[in-house]
């Protein structure tokens, strides 16, 4: 997943949380029986297997569309065009639109169009190797913005800028592409929210009503598209792009959520993937979509957040917010104790700390900053602190953006897998994983709760298991990342024969690929240009360690 701040909102009170991302496909806009906490439907009768029966035909069906739909795409092609003004694309980045259908079983239905966005490739013709897609992660992210690393004075890119046409896109539901919403943006931030760490049965009792509204409001105001905001119906939207752009294989660059869309859509199209390098890893295994992969995810941000604090403790000359990793840890905790009994600037309460300072956990880079702004604080000016930490009311289009990737983000997890009904299981593993993993662990339960109570239907994950059709692919991965652990980039690696894994020792920054890091960016840019993955698997040094 990408690093974002994750809010949860039902008539005007929100709960706060960070997390990753979602997997399989939806049916019809037709909401399942209601379940019951043991998953059997109100007439008794089994919800999975009534959803086992209808499962082959709307597989064959859903195949069908997408190739009528890839060969309509290939005939349209896409009108490029200058991006509208307030895109933000400026040139020479280009921007256009790809049709597709809401329902791929269900092909001359209803339809949508997706934003795409493309810079060509810098080199002459002989260096030109087509185009390059590429997802960011969420589900809710917007990858329009990445033709401009080719516009850019990106050193890591340069070479791979030269062989390839740099494509964008925003997936179904997301930014320009039928945005779905929940709630109202506004209330969506507001703040500060309630906080996500629960004192007592009352606390819980409310985070769950919570949790079941925002459920409801979005089975209310999400419109046809959200039954069919899946992984596997945004890897046939990639498919139809990849037609559109006149490719006969798809280039493909994913990062977190990104990496499991890549990996559904080699299940899916296998024959036709060209190269794919799949950065910070989902574990695409169906024991861990999505509801463990959380829990997981729990544990190595614990991880992770122990590193920035012995980083800071380290610092303490620069910082003084303790020499130990367990004071820098009571500061904290009595930082967080002041903002629950009075927050900060009137707007920053606990929530919102764990929003700002969960960045920490994400990326190396943003430990200086998020340090400085505490420092700052306890040096007697809460101002850096409080406008880094507090949402902006008056930032209409980013409370927008905000909410819209919460929705989606929802939407995908909850439709992709069958999730837990049950409030008791939802609570034991909670409760025991908080003991000794509090940073994250009941802020990551209540932003995923919604699917507990989802109208809709869910559906089982796909088994990620191309086999041989499939050509090398290549995996990175840092040993110590929080948002997706280590141990998915193992299950990837594998499942998908051929591919070769690259770790980042010692290291925990979400997203390699971008980082400077030669050992990384030299066998990354070697697969793009020529297909090479190497004989073996290697494990680089970790990039350089961030100074105060």
């Amino acid at each position: 997943m990408t690093q974002r701040t994750i809010a949860l909102a039902t008539a005007g009170a929100l709960a706060s949380s960070a997390l990753i991302a979602g997997v399989i496909a939806v049916p019809s806009a037709v909401a399942s029986p209601t379940a019951t906490e043991d998953g059997t439907s109100a007439t008794g009768t089994s919800t999975a297997a009534a959803q086992r029966d209808n499962r082959p035909h709307r597989e064959r069906a859903e195949a069908r569309g997408v190739r009528i739909a890839a060969e309509r795409a290939a005939e349209q092609g896409v009108d490029w065009k200058d991006c509208p003004g307030d895109w933000g694309l400026a040139k020479p980045v280009q921007c256009g639109w790809v049709t597709v259908p809401i329902d791929y079983a269900a092909p001359n239905g209803k339809t949508i169009e997706l934003a795409v966005s493309r810079a060509t490739a810098t080199g002459d013709e002989e260096e030109h190797q087509g185009a390059l897609l590429y997802n960011p992660g969420g589900p809710g992210g917007s990858g329009l913005r990445f033709p401009l690393r080719l516009t850019g004075e990106r050193p890591v890119w340069a070479e791979v800028a030269k062989a390839y046409d740099f494509v964008g896109f925003d997936p179904r539901g997301v930014g320009r592409s039928a945005p779905v919403s929940c709630v109202d943006p506004q209330e969506f931030v507001k703040a500060p929210k309630p906080d996500p760490v629960p004192d007592d049965e009352a606390d819980k009792r409310a985070h769950r009503k919570l949790a079941r509204e925002y459920a409801e409001s979005c089975a209310e105001n999400g419109g046809d598209l959200l039954p069919h905001l899946t992984t596997p119906n945004t890897a046939r939207d990639l498919d139809v792009i990849r037609a559109a752009l006149g490719e006969e294989k798809l280039n493909y660059f994913g990062i977190s959520y990104g990496t499991y869309l890549g990996a559904v859509y080699a299940e899916l199209f296998p024959t036709h993937v060209r190269r794919m390098v799949f950065d910070s890893v989902v574990n695409p295994s169906r024991k861990k979509i999505w509801y463990r992969a959380n829990l997981d995810q729990n544990v190595a941000f614990e991880t992770r957040w122990d590193d920035w604090k012995a980083w800071v403790a380290e610092h303490d000359a620069t910082y003084g917010l303790g020499a130990t990793p367990g004071q820098v840890q009571a500061r904290w905790e009595e930082l967080r104790a002041t903002a629950k009994a009075e927050p900060l600037g009137g707007v920053v309460g606990p929530a919102e700390l764990l929003d700002h300072f969960i960045g920490t956990a994400y990326a190396d880079f943003l430990w200086a900053p998020v340090a400085k702004a505490w420092s700052a604080y306890e040096n007697g000016d809460p101002q850096p602190l409080i406008d880094a930490a507090a949402p902006d009311p008056s930032d209409v289009e980013g409370n927008r953006r905000a909410e819209n990737g919460n929705a989606v983000y929802t939407a995908v997890e909850c439709n992709d897998a069958r999730w837990p009904r049950s409030w008791k299981r939802w609570d034991r593993d909670h409760t025991r994983l908080n003991v000794d993993h509090p940073f994250l662990t009941w802020s990551n339960a209540w932003m995923n709760l919604p699917c507990a109570t989802w109208p809709l239907e869910q559906r089982r994950p796909v088994d990620v298991r191309p086999g041989r059709q499939l050509p090398p692919t290549l995996i990175v991965q840092a040993e110590r990342d929080a948002a997706t652990p280590y141990a998915g980039a193992l299950e990837l690696h594998k499942r998908l024969k051929g591919s070769r894994l690259i770790t980042e020792r010692d290291a925990g920054s979400h997203g390699v690929v971008d980082l400077t890091n030669p050992c990384v960016n030299d066998r990354v840019d070697a697969y793009l240009l020529t297909g090479e993955v190497g004989s073996r698997d290697v494990t680089c040094a970790p990039h350089a360690t961030p100074k105060p």
